[in-house]
């Protein structure tokens, strides 16, 4: 019975572009695995709007005090806490506002735990230990969009009125059905039959980037292409603090490194301050008053001063 189930999966058919890429040249072999590998950004292409919709639902749920937080097993996993582990430092937001859960807990990181993954119930416990409530967004995810740890953990998510996301390899899936909004991304077979860290790997890491990229820009983290709300943390994030600052600006180094000591490397304020000339403390009112979008503020400050 699970061999008739698996063989209706995509991502568990036999790639025929690759039958003979145990016979080849490394060359030929790369070769075919990149071939394969392009195609994943145009399958990802053709769920836009579903992702865009996610992206909305996750920045609104966000914006309203509610976290996002991933669900997967194995590489699909491993994938969420990544992308959610990336979060903080790119625009200094709190470990907790993006999250990552995976079957197994810690320990699933490094080394495969069996059995995980087809327990329902443990999805559950893990998402009561996160105090889940009905302000954040699950987004589950996994390529086969069959994985039981993660529809227990989806179907506990709506049944709490969570909003319910879910990022999968294969069309019309489990998963699929129980998302308000589900994201089916198509890549084909594998190269290699069933290892889905390859190219569903890859499509879950482009869409990953896309959901919390998307929310963070809405929820002004971003000014022009600029990581604003960049968490100056060790030498390389100083200098790109400074750097975003002086591209945004336009000012000398000097003048730049100068107001980042004075705000503490508050890279949004300096800029603010520098574009304005408002001391730290109105700059910081008028961000307030803005909810943090530098654009805004500034648009604000010149409707103001045109009355």
């Amino acid at each position: 019975m699970e061999i008739e189930n698996l063989s209706k999966l995509i991502t568990e058919d036999r790639n025929p572009n690759t039958m003979n890429i145990d016979n080849v040249s490394t060359l030929k072999m790369i070769e075919m695995i990149n071939e394969e590998d392009k195609k994943v950004a145009k399958a990802v292409g053709k769920e836009k709007e579903s992702i865009a919709k996610a992206v909305d639902l996750i920045a609104d749920r966000l914006s309203k005090g509610g976290r996002l937080i991933y669900i997967g097993a194995g590489t699909s996993g491993r994938l969420g806490i990544l992308d959610a582990s990336e979060c903080p430092p790119t625009y200094g937001v709190s470990s907790d506002l993006v999250q990552g859960v995976i079957a197994g807990g810690y320990a699933a990181m490094f080394k495969a735990i069996e059995g995980a993954e087809d327990d329902s119930e443990l999805a559950i416990k893990d998402l009561k230990e996160k105090n889940l409530t009905c302000k954040d967004v699950v987004c589950g995810i996994a390529a086969s969009g069959r994985t039981p740890y993660v529809i227990g953990g989806m179907k506990y998510a709506k049944s709490l009125g969570a909003a319910v996301i879910c990022l999968t390899m294969n069309p019309k899936s489990e998963m699929a059905k129980l998302a308000d909004i589900p994201i089916s991304v198509i890549v084909g077979p594998e190269v290699i039959m069933g290892s889905t860290r390859m190219k569903a790997g890859t499509a879950q890491k482009m869409v990953l980037n896309m959901l919390t990229t998307g929310a963070m820009i809405k929820l002004g983290k971003v000014y022009s292409n600029l990581m604003v709300d960049v968490k100056a943390s060790n030498k390389k994030l100083y200098a790109r603090a400074k750097r975003i600052t002086m591209l945004a600006t336009y000012e000398k180094e000097e003048t730049v490194s100068k107001i980042l000591e004075e705000t503490n490397f508050d890279v949004k304020l300096s800029i603010l301050m520098l574009k304005t000339g408002l001391t730290k403390e109105k700059a910081q009112k008028l961000l307030n008053e803005n909810n943090g979008y530098i654009s805004k503020a500034i648009k604000s400050l010149k409707g103001h001063n045109s009355k």
